[in-house]
């Protein structure tokens, strides 16, 4: 893949999938319109691939790939893959891959990293709707060895093909799913770590007991609310509601505890406090 890869959204996953691709030897162009998110990035992106290297998640023969930086596409996309990494609201995503797919090479791979909207929904904003399919790209992506595919309604046999090898080559693997609200891992996940924060908002135990009951009981590796940290609790939430919407199901609306962590900024890790403080320990 000489061609690289253009990657839209400077943030935590926008941040985490540059790192995985770079640390593959493939060349990512990352494209915020904050210049001071794209510099957060680049020191982001370095401290990523040393913890990578740390813990053996890279290969050792491969040299990284270049990592450059802009704040617009210029007008023309002529990666081999173009990469929608932005917050989890339909509207934006809509918009932007709309304006990806209308300046992007016409064998561009169109990808967006979305852990809840139907793809469906959004190849009706873009050009060239069999190009575009979905990866739920976890976090961090650098570290986590298996990526959710999801094959929309009108995704080609092509960019499924193309979708498989790019993962591939980042040493992934990828399960195909069909097109649905939240596919499966969200489906799964999310409600499970709205109903352990809705635990601890009631009193019925601590953060750090509800995980370590879902450790060292259930088997789950870090915890449910760890891993809502380390997701972005806005992110969740927005995703919560993204399910409760398409499914027309209430019962999927963040709970309260999780909510009065959102309006009070505590967002998790990004903001170094959530569930846990950044320090690590609970709340």
């Amino acid at each position: 893949m000489t061609r690289g890869i253009t990657v839209f959204g400077a943030g935590v996953m926008g941040s985490g999938i540059t790192t995985l691709a770079v640390g593959h030897g493939i060349p990512v162009h990352l494209i915020d319109l904050d210049p001071a998110a794209l510099e957060r990035a680049r020191t982001t992106v370095k401290k990523q691939l040393r913890h990578a290297q740390m813990m053996s998640a890279l290969p050792a023969d491969v040299e990284f790939g270049e990592l450059t930086t802009a704040t617009s596409t210029e007008g023309r996309i002529d990666s081999a893959a173009a990469v929608e990494a932005i917050t989890e609201d339909v509207d934006l995503k809509r918009k932007l891959l709309a304006e990806v797919s209308a300046v992007a090479a016409d064998d561009t791979l169109l990808i967006s990293n979305t852990s809840s909207i139907p793809i469906a929904e959004l190849a009706t904003a873009v050009t060239r709707p069999e190009q575009l399919v979905g990866i739920h790209f976890m976090n961090p992506p650098y570290l986590i060895k298996t990526f959710e595919v999801i094959r929309g309604p009108r995704s080609g046999e092509a960019a499924m093909t193309a979708v498989t090898a790019l993962l591939d080559r980042l040493g992934r693997r990828s399960i195909v799913v069909d097109d649905s609200p939240g596919f499966v891992t969200s489906r799964l996940l999310h409600p499970m770590i709205n109903a352990a924060a809705r635990l601890v908002g009631e009193g019925v135990a601590s953060a750090a007991d509800v995980d370590a009951l879902m450790q060292g009981c259930l088997g789950h590796p870090t915890g449910p609310l760890r891993t809502a940290d380390l997701i972005g609790l806005d992110n969740l939430a927005d995703s919560l509601n993204v399910l409760a919407e398409r499914l027309g199901d209430d019962s999927f609306r963040p709970c309260e505890a999780l909510l009065e962590k959102v309006r009070g900024g505590d967002l998790g890790q990004k903001t170094g406090a959530g569930f846990y403080t950044y320090d690590g320990m609970a709340t």
